[in-house]
């Protein structure tokens, strides 16, 4: 199939076909979608201009980074490109909005730029689903498991994220808390926000304890200004609690921040408790209690796995990096009243 037998079949103009096929922004949505859809159902694959066909090496490895202000993927991205610099290889990154679509860039891109390999920084299980059979070359996944997924070319590093929340509302329940709000994302766009929504499910359910997630929790994206306003529509929607656990460092931080302007005091009032392990959290008064992910192996990790597929052709691998909870002096023991003295942060 050509493009001129592509325009035929959509109705747009060659020049119309073409800016979409390439990405260009002078293309309606409405167009876009529909070209694209018909490109995918025909099995149309864009043909490279004659200075890339020359191109018959490529040193390039790409990075599709999910998630703009997502500081844990930049944590990460420092120790690929620490680890690219050392090969023969150059990195390409390229940041989405977490609300993007990571496969279908990741498919222009690799028209663009003939990348040798590709780290996905975060990941939706549908949109593999759906788009990934367009890419045939060696991929791995970070924070996203994509053992179930049946491409062969397709590994994954990731955290147990529905262990690693449940082990939180473990930890805070433990603590004398039965009251906790809940800050998570949006659980239909994201698996990790639904994967860590499980969780915290699961540790209700293994105590006996109810969740209204109608009242006690919200759905926002991950960013402190959202972490903030979380706090401000639990308290206006009447919600009391305890603890607060947040999905993310950068939620937890600014639900302190929110919960300080109203005048309620962490812990002494309120425990609150993220997940990542953003060095940042060390530094806070007081040092934020977290589940620590092991950004520097989960990184290391891909690197090794992508390189090993595009040197030796090994298959797809998938790993499972332990995590870590951070009692720190964010959180506090109620069972007696009194706070009980938290593990001090490692520096």
């Amino acid at each position: 199939m050509t493009i001129k037998d592509l325009a035929a079949k959509t109705g747009y103009a060659v020049g119309t076909i073409s800016r979409a096929l390439n990405g260009h922004p002078h293309v309606s949505e409405k167009a876009r979608k529909a070209i694209l859809e018909a490109a995918r159902e025909s099995g149309f694959q864009l043909n490279t201009n004659a200075k890339q066909l020359k191109q018959t090496h490529s040193t390039t490895i790409l990075a599709v980074v999910k998630g703009i202000g997502n500081e844990l993927f930049g944590e990460m991205v420092e120790t690929i490109q620490n680890h690219i610099a050392q090969t023969r290889y150059q990195l390409l990154v390229d940041y989405l909005d977490e609300d993007s679509n990571e496969v279908t860039r990741a498919v222009q891109l690799c028209r663009e730029r003939k990348p040798l390999g590709i780290i996905f920084l975060g990941g939706n299980t549908d949109n593999f689903l759906r788009d990934f059979a367009a890419i045939d070359l060696p991929c791995v996944v970070v924070t996203h498991d994509a053992s179930s997924l049946p491409f062969a070319n397709l590994s994954s590093v990731t955290t147990d994220d529905l262990q690693a929340t449940r082990s939180a509302i473990d930890t805070l329940i433990s603590m004398g808390h039965s009251r906790i709000a809940i800050i998570g994302g949006n659980r239909q766009l994201s698996d990790t926000s639904r994967l860590r929504y499980e969780g915290c499910m699961q540790a209700f359910a293994s105590h006996g304890i109810p969740f209204d997630s109608e009242r006690d929790y919200q759905g926002v994206r991950y960013s402190y200004q959202d972490g903030y306003r979380a706090v401000q529509t639990l308290l206006d929607g009447g919600c009391t609690f305890t603890a607060i656990f947040a999905s993310a460092d950068v939620m937890a931080i600014g639900a302190i921040r929110a919960l300080w302007d109203h005048g309620l005091r962490v812990p002494e009032d309120v425990s609150v408790m993220g997940v990542d392990g953003l060095p940042l959290g060390s530094f806070l008064v007081p040092q934020l209690a977290t589940v620590v992910q092991d950004a520097a192996k989960l990184a290391q990790q891909s690197v090794a796995i992508l390189l090993e597929a595009i040197e030796q052709g090994c298959p797809a691998r998938h790993e499972i990096v332990p995590f870590v909870i951070a009692r720190r002096e964010s959180i506090r023991d109620i069972t007696q009243g009194e706070a009980k003295p938290c593990a001090k942060a490692e520096f």
